[in-house]
């Protein structure tokens, strides 16, 4: 009997939970570190990762670039309201904790709400590390990064419109509120484009978002690694470049001439405050154009002179 109760007590103790022979825990080892599993786009040899490299290679080139970095801001309660009446792209709307709520505020708040645009109250102390600065007024908004075109597409959206090409490139500018400006005047005058450098140029920043008023987003902007190669596969395309500087060889009344270069797809390149024009871009130009004034002015700000050629580009082409 005694080894009967043995045997009995060694066939329960066997069926106790957990003495089974299992995997020791090396199945699940074997399952850390790999990760989430990838999209089907990302793996390679998934039919949805083929189409998306079928489809690039039929458009002829990779997909829209960009900016570095994934998000700017606009700060301070006048810069957010006028980006929110201007219809800037914001994703989020950041106010401090306990800040004064004056109209700028409350309107904000109000243009917020009926655009759908989240509202985080966080404290000053994070506010200040958001932004990277502590005069915010209590007030910030985060965009987008900006999406680039690729130059070449612009070509092709004047192309698909039946209309003769009129694009502007920008060499060396680097202040964003010119380039907002120009982005702003072009939209105005019927250009489809607008082109600056990768490096040592400005870029569509929160500040040049602002004073595009809105024109940004109607617009494309591209961005070339290298702007005078940029505009001799311009000219191989047909079009005329004509740089903008005072010692222009003829004067922009005769631009606009009939039968004259604004009649034919156009690159108009604006050169930055006080250098102009680089030596590589200006020896590129078909054509340099000066803006005759009455007064002895040194130069007029770049994106002053770029709305005034393209006012009178549009004028005679109408």
């Amino acid at each position: 009997m005694a080894g009967n109760s043995q045997r009995r007590g060694a066939i329960a103790k066997g069926r106790k939970k957990g003495a089974q022979v299992g995997t020791g825990g090396n199945r699940r080892k074997g399952l850390e570190g790999k990760g989430p599993t990838p999209r089907a786009v990302d793996r390679p040899y998934h039919k949805a990762h083929k189409a998306a490299q079928a489809a690039e290679k039929r458009a002829g080139k990779g997909p829209r670039k960009r900016a570095a970095g994934d998000a700017e801001w606009i700060i301070g309660r006048n810069s957010v309201v006028e980006a929110l009446r201007e219809d800037v792209p914001v994703n989020g709307l950041y106010v401090a904790e306990g800040a004064e709520r004056d109209g700028r505020l409350r309107e904000a708040f109000m243009l917020a709400s009926e655009k759908g645009i989240s509202l985080l109250e966080v404290t000053k102390v994070e506010l200040d590390r958001l932004t990277g600065f502590n005069g915010h007024q209590g007030l910030a908004a985060r965009i987008p990064a900006y999406e680039y075109a690729h130059a070449d597409d612009l070509i092709d959206r004047a192309t698909e419109t039946g209309e003769k090409a009129l694009i502007v490139a920008l060499d060396q500018v680097t202040d964003p509120r010119n380039l907002g400006a120009i982005v702003r005047s072009a939209a105005a005058f019927g250009a489809h484009g607008v082109v600056i450098p990768e490096r040592r140029a400005a870029g569509m920043t929160a500040a040049a978002w602002k004073t595009s008023a809105g024109a940004a987003s109607r617009i494309p902007v591209a961005q070339t690694v290298n702007l005078t190669r940029q505009l001799k596969a311009y000219q191989e395309a047909g079009c005329m470049v004509v740089g903008l500087d005072m010692e222009g060889d003829i004067t922009l009344p005769e631009l606009g001439a009939p039968d004259g270069l604004a009649d034919g797809p156009l690159v108009i390149v604006v050169g930055a405050e006080g250098g102009g024009l680089s030596r590589l871009v200006q020896e590129t130009c078909d054509q340099i154009v000066s803006i005759p004034m009455v007064n002895s002015v040194e130069s007029l700000n770049a994106g002053v002179a770029a709305s005034v050629v393209l006012y009178a580009v549009a004028e005679a082409r109408r």
